[in-house]
């Protein structure tokens, strides 16, 4: 019994002399705690201002907690003495990471490369988007992939590292589209009148805008006839904007066409016919 009561004493003295640094440690990890929360509640106010849903917005504000916490939880250990336990911790961290790292680096790189658009923003919910050949309005942003619907109702959802490494076409971000067509006519008329009066059509027309100003230039010339185009400004209609360019380029190339007849310019009509001919045998018999 003498030898178990020195045993506990010592025990005991040696947790009494290690008192203040386990209040110090249990401090410690109380200050990182809220230095988490904060830190957490923080980036998630930032997230909150970018397009990004509140499901990655609450993902990625649990792992700045974690980060935060585990940096905690190290500086206690020191605190402790227990050196060879916050090393260990570093090194298993260290080495997981880079096996996470090549296993999943296309995910990461993805990740990553929506962690930067987050800040960049390139585009937005309802923004007419283009890249690599696919064209679409984007419909939702995650940190992984963005989601596009085409023109003809297709969904695809394009990597984040696609969209940050490759050409990126935002066809919504100033608000602004320009539209053109060509138009021909024949050589004998005057361009200088037919520009001009196309263009006094276009200044009254209130679908077309006049800052910048629509334009028609002499572009080409054909065998058959003179190409001018036009070029003309619209205001995006977000919500329909591609059925709304198509539909004022449409009727503005009909309009240009009637008045142009109107105003007696002549159209190419001539047309070329290839006509297959085929050898035709004839044998001619001598009766006499």
């Amino acid at each position: 019994m003498g030898i178990l009561y020195a045993r506990f004493e010592y025990y005991f003295d040696q947790f009494l002399q290690k008192v203040p640094e386990l209040l110090f440690a249990l401090l410690t990890l109380v200050l990182f705690h809220f230095l988490a929360k904060g830190s957490k509640k923080l980036y998630q106010n930032i997230l909150d201002q970018t397009p990004f849903s509140s499901s990655n917005v609450e993902f990625f504000g649990k792992l700045i907690y974690a980060i935060v916490f585990i940096i905690g939880v190290i500086v206690a250990l020191n605190i402790l003495g227990l050196n060879t336990i916050a090393a260990s911790i570093l090194a298993s961290g260290g080495i997981t990471a880079v096996i996470l790292g090549f296993a999943f680096r296309d995910i990461g790189e993805n990740f990553l490369a929506g962690f930067f658009m987050a800040f960049s923003r390139p585009f937005t919910n309802g923004d007419l988007i283009e890249t690599e050949g696919v064209r679409g309005r984007v419909q939702n942003i995650e940190l992984r992939h963005t989601h596009i619907r085409t023109g003809n109702g297709c969904d695809v959802f394009v990597p984040s590292s696609q969209l940050i490494s490759k050409p990126l076409h935002n066809y919504t971000r100033d608000g602004m589209r320009r539209g053109s067509f060509t138009i021909g006519i024949d050589y004998r008329d005057d361009t200088d009148r037919a520009c001009s009066i196309i263009l006094e059509e276009l200044k009254t027309d209130s679908k077309v805008a006049q800052k910048p100003a629509p334009t028609v230039q002499t572009t080409g010339f054909t065998p058959n006839y003179i190409e001018l185009t036009v070029y003309f400004w619209i205001e995006v209609n977000v919500d329909k904007q591609e059925y709304f360019l198509a539909d004022i380029k449409s009727s503005l190339m009909d309009k240009t066409r009637r008045l142009l007849m109107n105003n007696s310019f002549i159209f190419s009509s001539e047309v070329s016919t290839a006509i297959d001919v085929n050898d035709l045998n004839v044998n001619v018999k001598d009766e006499s």
